[in-house]
């Protein structure tokens, strides 16, 4: 499965204020859809060692905004963020070892990346070290382990974790079979637009009790209640 690296995001507290105000202008240039205009902001920057700035510049060169599709340039970028600490970079450049785009591809190297991410909690790097545990992709297979990574995202509302962990309680691996909560998880991840989620919900409710299906619900209002959405 190919895992795309998450959008833009600025994180102004990270940079100093001067060069806060650089990237601002940068985000606000994209934003607005002048790419060129971002380019120009960010990439200054990110030759200063501006860890946001670099993440962004390489995620330009992986998608070709405003600069030739480049992975060799993106994984360059990201690798000088990732090592900075910066876990959305550490993520991407996982999605970039375990797609083998820009490297050759390398399940284990991918993992280091996502298990740094996900240490500092970040969601995607938490879902996919979960289906790395899942698919034995750079590490030996463990469905407890995989269910461990996916509860973490799902926690934080990631609905390729919520859609995962709904299946593995369908399943029963790295978990008691549940239905109730199998449908749970899918009727969160369903609710965020995730497709597969909607069917498999559907499909659990067909073998399901009416009783079963309504305490179903009642955990999914419960669970959005408590984490305020």
């Amino acid at each position: 499965m190919k895992h795309l690296p998450p959008a833009l995001a600025i994180l102004l507290l990270l940079t100093p204020p001067a060069a806060a105000q650089d990237f601002a202008k940068g985000w606000q240039a994209y934003r607005s859809g002048d790419v060129a205009a971002a380019l120009q902001e960010w990439r200054p920057l990110a030759e200063q060692g501006d860890a946001d700035a670099q993440f962004n510049l390489g995620l330009m060169y992986y998608k070709g905004e405003g600069v030739p599709q480049d992975y060799a340039q993106a994984v360059k970028w990201l690798r000088l963020a990732a090592t900075q600490g910066h876990a959305a970079a550490q993520n991407s450049l996982g999605v970039m070892y375990g797609n083998g785009e820009g490297v050759p591809q390398d399940f284990a190297e991918a993992v280091t990346w996502y298990r740094l991410a996900a240490a500092l909690g970040n969601a995607n790097g938490q879902f996919n070290l979960g289906v790395r545990y899942a698919n034995g992709d750079g590490v030996a297979q463990d469905f407890a382990e995989a269910v461990k990574w996916y509860r973490l995202a799902a926690a934080q509302g990631q609905a390729n974790a919520q859609h995962n962990l709904g299946v593995k309680y369908a399943k029963g691996e790295g978990v008691p079979q549940d239905d109730v909560l199998a449908h749970m998880w899918f009727n969160l991840a369903a609710a965020q637009g995730h497709r597969s989620a909607a069917t498999n919900r559907g499909i659990m409710a067909a073998r399901m009790t009416p009783a079963q299906v309504a305490e179903a619900q009642q955990f999914a209002r419960a669970w959005l209640a408590e984490h305020g959405e």
